[in-house]
């Protein structure tokens, strides 16, 4: 569904004289109907990579593929922002409708889509968010989880194949972020949609199939969440934490219980600890 090749991205300054690399040959394939997360600190180049996914930013350098389409082909633009939809971190700057149903409704009425089918998108988009009961509510009036969600809606309304995250609860509550989150994961499984999410919070990405670290534009680690997370000191040297519980492990280890160093849960850790693993 998305692949990098050499990716490469550069900011100029105005007489572009000076450059700063944000983004080094990235190479990278994410498969149809995955659930791959992207973390890295601050600057790490995780939210302009995201960005090339659905060409809002084109590469300075190599290419990037979505469905097997040049994001440099600007005939193909709409025809990739269709099969990409995007989600930023702040939902107050994608909403612009006065209703929740208009909002959702917005890009079908702007594609020109039939007002039957776009009935019909709006019902199964916001029956698919859970805010079915809100689509007669103005947006202002929503909390945070539910304006993100609403604005998860509007861009599932395009039917898109592959949905873009751009750290969506970052302005949100533990309630809010549990929201979206459960959300993601029901879409990803239910629906067949390609995740894509960029976060910093740890506990997330444990729900992804993969996760991948970034750092300096360049890809550190990838793999499966087992695989990434059981590199405590690599990720702690990069600026990142681990979720609790490999927190946890990774403690309970340099103390010399022996315990398995990929757990990642609650209920995994629970049945090491009690199963007597390390006796």
């Amino acid at each position: 569904m998305i692949q990098t090749t050499n990716l490469t991205f550069e900011y100029f300054d105005e007489n572009k004289e000076n450059s700063n690399k944000v983004l080094n040959e990235i190479n990278l394939n994410i498969e149809k109907g995955s659930f791959t997360a992207i973390l890295g600190r601050n600057g790490s180049g995780k939210s302009t990579l995201a960005k090339h996914f659905n060409a809002i930013l084109l590469p300075t350098g190599g290419k990037v593929y979505i469905k097997n389409i040049n994001t440099a082909d600007s005939k193909k633009l709409f025809e990739i922002r269709r099969s990409a939809g995007m989600v930023f971190q702040n939902p107050d700057n994608q909403i612009v409708a006065a209703m929740v149903e208009d909002e959702v409704a917005f890009a079908p009425e702007n594609l020109g889509v039939a007002p039957s089918e776009i009935r019909r998108r709006v019902d199964k988009c916001l029956a698919a968010v859970n805010m079915t009961e809100f689509a007669k509510s103005a947006p202002s009036k929503l909390s945070g989880g539910q304006k993100q969600r609403v604005a998860i809606a509007a861009v599932l309304a395009m039917n898109p194949e592959i949905l873009i995250l751009d750290e969506p609860t970052a302005m949100l509550d533990p309630m809010g972020r549990s929201e979206i989150l459960n959300t993601i994961k029901t879409l990803n499984r239910d629906n067949g949609i390609t995740v894509v999410l960029i976060t910093h919070y740890m506990d997330e990405a444990v729900n992804a199939d993969r996760t991948i670290v970034i750092d300096k534009g360049e890809i550190v680690i990838d793999g499966s969440p087992k695989e990434v997370f059981k590199n405590v000191e690599l990720l702690k040297s990069l600026g990142l934490d681990v979720p609790q519980v490999t927190e946890l492990i990774y403690e309970l280890r340099k103390n010399g219980i022996n315990l398995p160093d990929d757990i990642l849960t609650v209920e995994d850790c629970y049945n090491a600890i009690i199963g007597g693993i390390g006796k």
